[in-house]
């Protein structure tokens, strides 16, 4: 009988127990719980520190804030921007956005508002902690086939987020029903002046009234004793939307925009505890920020994300002269457009796959016109009427206005 060489049998019982683990394994998200009293005793004021996190910006007259997610907020002194002083790091493990009025600073931790008084930069401290008051929905990973069942948070605890194992794939009992698993498919189913936020803003304030956007409806919180922060209510919008979740919140004069993923939706905030639905710009399903300048609204639509947008992405233009009546305008094509901002009839388009940050002529709203592109890798810009603040992953930079729509770098902060 001839005889198989050993090698050619080895390789055999290593592709045969390849194919098996294949076969038998798959990835699942396995969730990472912690206890709401760890989460709150974490929060501190701390000394400046490096950060390796996605961040959002927000500028008060004095300060630039780094939102570093799911991490803590960087604090500097940005009198002079060609020279931002790193001041100091609220350690907070959930933060997602903040809102600053006066000398209060207020911010979100998993579930809880955080309200801290900033009126001494060496003082900084906590002085309010509303519980419970935050919706707070854990990314989930990608590519996974299977969602493991076997932890659950207590009363006490709530889910942070997800890490990804590989686990013998489940047998399903009579019917086809998994013990312990759930497939994937089933698992998604379940008194002074106010600072600046980015275009992916979901906090704005409204003179003693928070709001903070969540996925079908809009938290309410009074601020009128900032040191006794309540919640006011929620005001549920999914009665207006047909489905699309809220995603972003950007506030001009009494009305709020929220950029939802199937629209632009127009609201009217002038009794700040009461918002009013207004008015809705609809279009296809997208990721979508919006910014306002006058009576022009700017909304950025782009697929390949979570949205599942299967529109080519664009910039669309939308007149709010009527603000009960909203209609386009114009629409422009582009690759990936993210976060954006506007001052004196020009846009600013930060664009990923390595598209830069774009400055665009919007004079004619019925034709934008593109004039410079930067390499930058940034997500999001801030364009105050003194400088231009672009915000990239674990970065901060600032530009002085140029003519003919330049953007002169004036300095660059990196974490």
């Amino acid at each position: 009988m001839k005889k198989i060489p050993f090698i050619l049998l080895s390789i055999s019982i290593f592709f045969f127990s390849s194919c098996n683990k294949d076969k038998f394994y798959a990835p699942f998200a396995v969730p990472v719980i912690k206890s709401l009293q760890d989460i709150r005793q974490s929060v501190k004021v701390e000394a400046t520190k490096e950060t390796n996190a996605d961040g959002k910006i927000y500028v008060t007259s004095k300060y630039l804030f780094y939102i570093a997610k799911e991490s803590g907020v960087h604090i500097f002194d940005n009198q002079n921007p060609a020279q931002p002083l790193n001041k100091l790091f609220l350690n907070i493990e959930g933060v997602h956005d903040i809102a600053v009025k006066g000398n209060y600073l207020y911010a979100d931790n998993y579930v809880d508002l955080l309200v801290f008084d900033i009126s001494d930069m060496n003082a900084v401290h906590l002085v309010k902690t509303v519980e419970n008051s935050v919706e707070f929905f854990p990314e989930y990973p990608k590519s996974i086939e299977y969602s493991a069942n076997d932890k659950y948070p207590s009363a006490d605890e709530i889910i942070t987020g997800y890490t990804t194992e590989m686990r013998k794939r489940p047998r399903p009992r009579r019917g086809g029903i998994f013990t312990q698993y759930e497939d994937v498919a089933m698992a998604n189913n379940s008194g002074g002046t106010t600072g600046t936020g980015g275009s992916y803003a979901k906090f704005q304030i409204n003179r003693n009234a928070l709001y903070i956007t969540e996925s079908n409806n809009l938290k309410v919180f009074n601020i009128s004793n900032p040191a006794q922060t309540i919640f006011d209510k929620p005001v549920y919008l999914n009665q207006w939307m047909g489905g699309g979740q809220f995603e972003t919140l950007f506030k001009q004069g009494d009305y709020l925009f929220i950029g939802s993923t199937n629209g632009m939706y127009v609201v009217d905030a002038s009794d700040e505890f009461n918002p009013q639905f207004l008015s809705a710009f609809s279009h296809a399903t997208s990721c979508d920020p919006v910014v306002v300048d006058g009576t022009t609204a700017y909304v950025t639509l782009r697929g390949g994300t979570t949205c599942n947008a299967s529109i080519p992405d664009q910039i669309n233009v939308i007149d709010i002269t009527d603000m009960a009546h909203p209609s386009l305008v114009s629409t422009y094509l582009m690759n990936q457009p993210m976060g954006l901002g506007v001052r004196n009839n020009t846009i600013y388009v930060c664009c990923g796959n390595g598209g830069g940050l774009n400055v665009f002529d919007a004079s004619n709203h019925t034709a934008l016109s593109l004039k410079n592109t930067y390499s930058d890798d940034v997500t999001d810009v801030i364009a105050l009427d003194s400088h231009l603040i672009a915000v990239g992953r674990n970065k901060i930079i600032q530009y002085s206005y140029g003519d003919n729509f330049t953007l002169l770098p004036i300095s660059t902060v990196n974490f």
